[in-house]
């Protein structure tokens, strides 16, 4: 009886400590201070850990049971500020915040980094030919494009046309530019062939940036703390969804995330719409 009582009691002070190491829980809120960088920086983090792609259709239920529970206030004894905030990270994960319909899985922002790195990857190689200019081209603005619709604000609904047309302007930008800059490097009698290979490496820096802002034509993002991502190809360093896949590979963003700019912060919702790779 002793040592089940000092069980019940070491749980309980474990399950209070777990509380008071997590801010009370504000449902809807982000559990970081958005008023500071670092609380910004934590709360992107939060947005694109890729760890919610394992999550179970069980444990899925069970964070959006917990969240109504304690949205009509029927919460169980016990539960924590930390088991609730981590219901709550769960749902906004995969979950779309307008229809309440799981978002597939390459097109969540916690799934930037895995599905995101391979196609950064795809840009550096070296030597490319003409094709697989124009596939890596294609399929990183095709990337960006789903991402943003699949994290769109469905509250105001958007033509198609527009999402095609913005679709459209950016992979014509992004495979024009790279294609262009390849071909005059290739013609320039000038340089040396190590010169040659070093300068084809940084085409799609340019090629990737204007790209960029055809792709936010097509549609609004929702306000999931970065919710439209764009692979920039950023040398030496990675701080976003695309970019922030890979340590190995310079990654890389157009813009710098919303989320991490200064200024209050919208609550937990996809990524600004400025989010890049």
């Amino acid at each position: 009886m002793a040592d089940t009582a000092t069980t019940a009691s070491a749980a309980a002070a474990s399950a209070a400590s777990a509380s008071s190491d997590a801010p009370p829980f504000q449902l809807g809120k982000p559990r970081f201070q958005q008023t500071s960088f670092y609380g910004r920086f934590r709360h992107f983090l939060d947005i694109i850990d890729p760890r919610t792609l394992f999550v179970t259709e069980r444990r899925l239920r069970e964070a959006v049971q917990l969240l109504e529970d304690y949205k009509h206030g029927t919460l169980r004894p016990g539960v924590t500020n930390e088991q609730l905030w981590s219901a709550q990270k769960i749902k906004q994960a995969i979950l779309h915040p307008d229809t309440n319909e799981k978002i597939f899985m390459p097109f969540r922002m916690s799934g930037y980094i895995p599905f995101g790195t391979p196609i950064v990857v795809g840009l550096l190689l070296p030597n490319q030919t003409l094709a697989s200019t124009v596939f890596w081209q294609w399929l990183n603005q095709s990337h960006n494009a789903c991402v943003n619709y699949a994290n769109r604000n469905a509250t105001k609904p958007s033509p198609a046309s527009k999402f095609i047309q913005g679709y459209l302007g950016a992979v014509i930008s992004a495979v024009s530019i790279a294609v262009g800059l390849n071909v005059l490097v290739q013609k320039a009698n000038k340089f040396t062939p190590a010169t040659r290979l070093l300068i084809q490496r940084f085409v799609p820096f340019p090629a990737v940036g204007p790209a960029g802002d055809g792709a936010d034509a097509s549609g609004p993002a929702h306000a999931h703390p970065g919710a439209t991502p764009d692979r920039h190809v950023h040398a030496g360093e990675d701080g976003s969804p695309a970019g922030t896949p890979p340590a190995a590979p310079p990654c890389a963003k157009p813009r710098v995330p919303g989320s991490l700019r200064p200024g209050p912060a919208a609550g937990h919702q996809p990524l600004p719409a400025n989010v890049r790779d």
